[in-house]
């Protein structure tokens, strides 16, 4: 079996024996050189001490500068002496008992001469010694100087793939991870439930690569890209990874940012050699998500004038994609979801040829991703997904994926063996709303408060044709909000103003509430003066439908102003849109007190039960007010924060 097939197989790596040889030197420097014997150290008095009293048998003098004393058995019975007596064996050490230098060689070989001759001493004697070890510690830094260099060099000489922190000189190398039919991509388009549009334009480029005859006969050329535009959380990137398992052809996927680096020339090498593996192993599909990271339109957000690595790394791209030499048989997949900031010179034809729009799904599209979500989870047999997809409006797929998984943790914190409908109720709360606090702190006056404003919301859009009726109404802090409210939202594809006013009516309901109850007003309606500012604003500088102002909208689609310092419209026109902007506000704000000042005893009986209740319904609504006039919708939810 080949050294790369063993499972779990532990890679040799010539580090180990450097590590080993370090690791030695360490250990025989703390022990003095060698592995079994300890010789103490001691100084030439201490040794002229012993040679005095006659302790001392013989020494051995090495290359004229230390010393090695060995004992005679009348002293190792000594118990000054016990220490050296014996090796670490615990027999009799032979000796060297000691060791020490001898400073001046001449003086020192006098002096054991006049010891021999008082028969102090038996003998001595003056040899040379080689000690590699000392000589190899010196070179060390060298020896490990040299052995780096050469490693580099052959890693360069190599071009080595390894990875880990050596890759200091393949850091022009692409960082796309290859996917083919030997990887284990499970996702296929049976996976990815809705995205109809999308997935047949994606699937007929999967199509064209496996069958290319089929279009080419026809005289049809292979698209050059594909560039999938939409929210987040819609399936872009899912899209892709189904593209990666039904492909039959080798599939690079990476992210915008792998080409960005802090050194010149990174990301522009990157992208040559990500189009030079994919070209090599044609035909093939690059998968680039997040692409605006790098494709950002050009000299828009260089304020220094300095030479810009994003904008090189986009022109190599530009290039690679349409350009001399282009890599044919290589296509390339991007996702992003913001298309109005990209460079027009990636947009046009010829480089992204498609622009596949992934937009939130609506409720039949919910109903089939909730399908495929609900596959691995214990349901309840009688689990209406028609019903789950009316309660989640505006929920992208990821939102959805949530709120299933929300919905069995929720499931499994209450002891049940199955995920019921409620389940995925409170889970909808919870992900729109917030955690429920019911341990915060909220005094009687403020709880009152708390329920005549969301009474006050309740009343008027129950009262207003366009406006969103409630389908519920808690007073229990949630998330950041005190009180919050869920309405039953038409889905609808165009707007009208007396639609988008009656929704601001709605909205100021609840600080007109406050005004009508308490003749004062609070700080809680901060959200819902958010709200109106911003449709109110809309209605004037985007869609064109207030009067003064005209048929005009200031919204630039390219997001190009969003560069710009100054303001597409003039001082005096400033101020109009600014008046305007506050009509429509106060306008509405007055509306929706007169509504209430109409229904004032109805307003207070539905801020008392739900001070009883904390949490009321739509059935609350109706035996206080009565049948809603203007007929049922059919599509919930969205909550309005306090």
């Amino acid at each position: 079996m080949s050294e790369d097939k063993k499972p779990n197989g532990i890679k040799f790596s010539p580090w180990w024996i450097t590590g080993a040889i370090l690791f030695m030197l360490i250990v025989l420097n703390m022990i003095g050189g060698s592995t079994i014997q300890d010789y103490s150290k001691i100084s030439v008095s201490q040794f002229d001490d012993m040679l005095k009293r006659g302790e001392v048998q013989k020494v051995i003098v090495y290359n004229k500068t230390k010393a090695e004393a060995y004992l005679n058995e009348k002293a190792l019975k000594e118990k000054k002496h016990q220490k050296v007596a014996k090796d670490v064996f615990g027999t009799v050490n032979k000796g060297p008992h000691y060791t020490f230098d001898i400073g001046n060689d001449e003086l020192f070989q006098k002096e054991l001469a006049e010891a021999v001759k008082k028969k102090q001493l038996v003998s001595y004697d003056f040899q040379q010694k080689s000690d590699w070890s000392e000589y190899f510690i010196n070179f060390l830094p060298l020896i490990i100087l040299i052995g780096v260099w050469l490693y580099f060099m052959r890693r360069m000489a190599s071009g080595g793939a390894g990875g880990g922190g050596g890759q200091i000189f393949n850091i022009g190398k692409s960082k796309a991870r290859l996917f083919d039919e030997k990887n284990d991509v499970k996702v296929t388009f049976k996976d990815v439930a809705g995205l109809e549009g999308a997935k047949e334009e994606v699937q007929e480029i999967v199509e064209f690569l496996k069958n290319p005859e089929k279009y080419t006969a026809l005289g049809g050329k292979i698209p050059k890209g594909a560039l999938l535009v939409g929210p987040p959380g819609t399936g872009k990137t899912l899209l892709a990874k189904a593209v990666a398992g039904e492909a039959k052809v080798p599939f690079f996927s990476l992210s915008g940012s792998d080409f960005v680096e802090m050194f010149v020339g990174v990301g522009a090498s990157r992208v040559r050699d990500l189009f030079k593996q994919a070209k090599d192993k044609s035909p093939a599909i690059i998968f680039i998500d997040e692409i605006d990271a790098v494709g950002r339109a050009r000299g828009k957000n260089n304020f220094s004038g300095s030479n810009d690595e994003r904008e090189n790394t986009l022109n190599q791209l530009l290039t690679e994609m349409d350009g001399f030499g282009t890599n044919t048989h290589v296509i390339v997949l991007a996702a992003t979801n913001r298309a109005d900031i990209l460079d027009k010179a990636l947009m046009r034809a010829g480089r992204f040829d498609r622009q596949i729009y992934v937009d939130l799904p609506d409720i039949r599209e919910r109903k089939e991703i909730f399908e495929v979500h609900l596959t691995p989870l214990k349901k309840a047999d009688d689990l209406d997904t028609e019903f789950l997809a009316k309660q989640t409006p505006g929920f992208s797929g990821a939102d959805i994926a949530n709120v299933c998984n929300e919905a069995a943790l929720i499931a499994a914190r209450k002891n049940k063996t199955q995920v019921e409908r409620q389940d995925f109720l409170d889970a909808v709360d919870r992900i729109v709303g917030g955690l429920e606090k019911k341990n915060k702190i909220v005094t009687p006056e403020e709880k009152r408060a708390i329920a005549v404003h969301e009474a006050g919301h309740a009343t008027v859009s129950w009262m207003l044709e366009h406006a969103a009726p409630l389908i519920k109404v808690t007073i229990v802090p949630r998330g950041q909000s005190l009180g919050a409210a869920w309405y039953l939202p038409e889905e609808r594809l165009i707007v009208r103003p007396n639609q988008m006013l009656d929704e601001m009516c709605a909205t100021m309901g609840g600080r007109a509430a406050e005004e009508v109850v308490f003749d004062t007003i609070s700080t809680g309606a901060l959200s819902d003066l958010e709200k109106v500012t911003r449709q109110a604003r809309a209605m004037v500088t985007i869609y064109g439908l207030n009067d003064k102002i005209g048929n005009i909208t200031y919204y630039d689609s390219s997001g190009q102003s969003e560069y710009n310092f100054s303001k597409p419209y003039s001082e005096e026109t400033a101020v109009l849109i600014d008046k305007e902007i506050s009509a429509l506000v106060e306008g509405q704000y007055q509306r929706a007190i007169q509504l209430l000042k109409e229904n004032k005893e109805k307003l207070l009986q539905l801020a008392d039960i739900l001070i009883e209740k904390e949490v009321i319904f739509k059935d609350d609504l109706e035996a206080i007010f009565g049948k809603r006039p203007f007929g049922e919708i059919h599509t919930l939810t969205e909550e309005n924060p306090l």
